[in-house]
């Protein structure tokens, strides 16, 4: 039995279900983050579970032999041996992807069955919808997102409900920061990927992870199989294959990972490989003030889909046992791409975590994240050192309205004044890395 983890998902499921105007819900994210896992968690709170998974013909077939929608029900319900008039019963149907009929019909769930609460995932939903020209039906579902375990489920998972308390308390009690940036390199050096966390937490094993990691990895490859043309798979292996020593740069097509491959198909690859969650381009924005679209037309920055994964394509997991101070592992990238994979964990409405440039002749300045408030950008920095040396940081204050900005490092939980590029006062909030999770109650609370 492997080691439970919960998810924070769960609370969104529970919220889902109580609403009137439940409609029914699209689970999505990348393969293996534990979207099947959770929606069986969830299902243990009703007197009946019916589960459909839509690789098996048996299950598939049922919504192929054009029923009328109550017929259909009927159909269905007799297939699993439930009864229709339970009134606590969750309809799940796994790997939806691979039958358009029963995506079509999910508008009829809604519209002539509101009551069955109904859950559908899928691996790769937007890839395959593209391919093979699924449609969802417009204004009849909605949408939530599972990303790989985030800090904090990490932490609610060892069962100390006590530490789990001082984490979430604001400020952070000082005599919990050692314990938790303990846990915090631990978690960053596994990673977040469900099956390796578990195995982690149950067996405290790396050595024993090499497995699952070689078998995430190719899988992803393997995957690139079923939605790509055998021209383009090279492309996308290519790079999945070279993403992790790219994370945290700034990208071009041409080229990438010390190829001779095309912009045209290694952009098509990148756009493919984003609709399957498998990585993330990041655009910058170039003013201060708010509203600002993303410039699409500038470099991206690469984020990775986990961590962990990152490491161990590196070879680096094991040189993060013995650093006190995580943004010394690869020069950087380790805590650029933990902290971008929480705030996008942490988003709502998969939106992706934003980073601003000025680029100037002779002269670029660039923050790692920008965090978006009601009224302003909020300047995120992710490095240790001095604050004299935050110098992108105190240029991007020196122009904004509000005089807060935060950064991401190893020490302490604390507040210190310093000053913009033309002298004036900003409030500098100093979070340990742990802490980004919390952020929006530290902004609440400065």
């Amino acid at each position: 039995m492997m080691y439970r983890i919960k998810r924070n998902l769960i609370i969104k499921l529970e919220n889902w279900y109580k609403r009137d105007n439940r409609k029914p819900l699209v689970l999505r994210g990348a393969r293996q983050t534990g979207k099947t896992s959770v929606v069986r968690d969830f299902g243990t709170r009703f007197s009946q579970f019916v589960e459909l998974n839509m690789e098996l013909l048996q299950d598939r077939k049922i919504f192929e032999q054009e029923l009328t929608f109550d017929k259909l029900l009927q159909a269905l319900f007799l297939h699993k041996d439930a009864d229709r008039r339970n009134p606590s019963t969750l309809l799940f149907i796994d790997e939806i992807q691979h039958s358009p009929q029963a995506v079509a019909l999910l508008r009829y769930f809604y519209e002539k069955a509101p009551q069955l609460a109904v859950i559908c995932t899928g691996s790769l939903l937007d890839v395959y919808s593209e391919s093979y020209k699924i449609s969802f039906p417009v204004g009849r579902v909605e949408n939530l997102y599972l990303y790989p375990v985030t800090f904090n489920e990490y932490l609610d998972s060892l069962d100390n409900s006590e530490l789990s308390e001082l984490y979430r308390q604001v400020p952070l009690p000082d005599f919990a920061h050692s314990r938790l940036l303990e846990l915090f390199h631990e978690y960053s050096m596994v990673g977040g990927m469900p099956e390796i966390t578990s195995y982690y937490l149950e067996h405290r094993d790396l050595q024993g992870l090499q497995s699952l990691y070689n078998g995430l990895i190719s899988s992803f490859i393997d995957d690139a199989a079923k939605y790509s043309s055998r021209s383009s798979y090279h492309y996308i292996s290519h790079v999945i294959e070279s993403a992790p020593a790219e994370t945290g740069n700034r990208i071009t097509y041409q080229g990438f990972g010390n190829s001779t491959y095309r912009s045209r198909e290694i952009g098509e690859a990148f756009r493919i490989l984003e609709k399957a969650m498998l990585l993330y381009r990041l655009y910058p924005v170039t003013g201060i003030g708010l509203p600002q679209l993303p410039s699409i037309k500038k470099a991206p920055r690469l984020l990775f889909i986990d961590v962990g994964l990152m490491n161990y394509a590196l070879g680096i997991q094991h040189q993060l046992l013995h650093l006190n101070d995580l943004n010394g592992a690869y020069a950087g990238k380790v805590t650029e791409q933990i902290v971008g994979q929480l705030l996008l964990a942490e988003s709502a409405y998969h939106q992706k975590p934003l980073f601003w440039v000025r680029e100037k002749k002779g002269a670029t300045s660039e923050i790692d994240f920008v965090y978006q408030g009601e009224k302003e950008y909020i300047p995120i920095e992710v490095k240790s050192g001095k604050t004299g040396t935050l110098r992108s940081l105190h240029q991007f204050m020196g122009e904004a309205v509000g005089r807060t900005a935060v950064r991401f490092y190893s020490g302490p939980l604390g507040a210190h004044t310093v000053f913009d590029a033309k002298g004036e006062p900003y409030t500098l909030l100093n979070l340990p890395y742990y802490l980004v999770q919390q952020l929006p109650e530290y902004l609440d609370n400065r």
